[in-house]
């Protein structure tokens, strides 16, 4: 699948974003971020989260990227970035943005969300399939579903009050769900040649400086 040539309304390149290096599909997200012209950095210390724009916290396997966050020191400096300014979290990442996931391990508690780890199954229940997400038409005029792949996914089980769903499987599973400047998706867009989600991301990022600047 080629990807779109819908033209940006913004200049990518005055904007930092972070994708969190630890462990993971880190470098898909560098790679789409570098493709839409974005400045993009690996995180690794908490003091690299100075002068960031945004951050993405990638796939892989949360208990390790939560272990080696709290190693790094990096957790509470999440929290309070989370706090601040957007943050998108893909499977291991959206648990970590979790206020609960059903089992003791470091959490970032920044979203009203409940996720179950490995909700279906393993590797081999790995699938694909096409996802409804309406916001995308923010970013795009593309009507296309977009290609959700689900490796040892993650289940959006709950969305609290303050979150609320993006996107959901044909039997109502929760896959994607937005609060605010923050986003989780059980699923990998990286792993797609459709930049759409990342470009909706982007556009959190300009939402989140415009409203800094205007209370500035």
């Amino acid at each position: 699948m080629r990807k779109e040539q819908t033209s940006l309304t913004y200049d990518p390149s005055h904007l930092k974003v972070g994708v969190l290096a630890l462990q993971g599909s880190f470098e898909e997200h560098l790679d789409m971020l570098d493709g839409l012209g974005v400045n993009v950095v690996e995180i690794r210390l908490p003091g690299q989260l100075e002068g960031l724009d945004g951050l993405i916290l990638p796939g892989g396997e949360s208990t390790t990227i939560g272990k080696l966050a709290v190693e790094f020191g990096l957790l509470e400096p999440l929290r309070t970035f989370g706090g601040e300014k957007p943050i998108w979290g893909t499977c291991a990442g959206a648990i970590l943005l979790s206020r609960d996931a059903h089992r003791t391990q470091p959490l970032l508690e920044l979203m009203d969300i409940t996720v179950d780890r490995n909700a279906y199954g393993r590797q081999i229940a790995s699938f694909e399939t096409e996802l409804d997400i309406p916001v995308l038409k923010t970013v795009s005029d593309s009507t296309a579903p977009f290609n959700g792949i689900f490796i040892r996914a993650p289940l959006i089980s709950s969305v609290g009050k303050d979150a609320e769903i993006l996107a959901a499987l044909p039997d109502g599973r929760v896959v994607a769900a937005q609060q605010g400047h923050l986003l989780a998706t059980a699923f990998h867009p990286e792993l797609t040649e459709d930049d759409r989600v990342h470009r909706y991301f982007i556009h959190l990022v300009l939402e989140k400086i415009r409203s800094l600047w205007q209370e500035s």
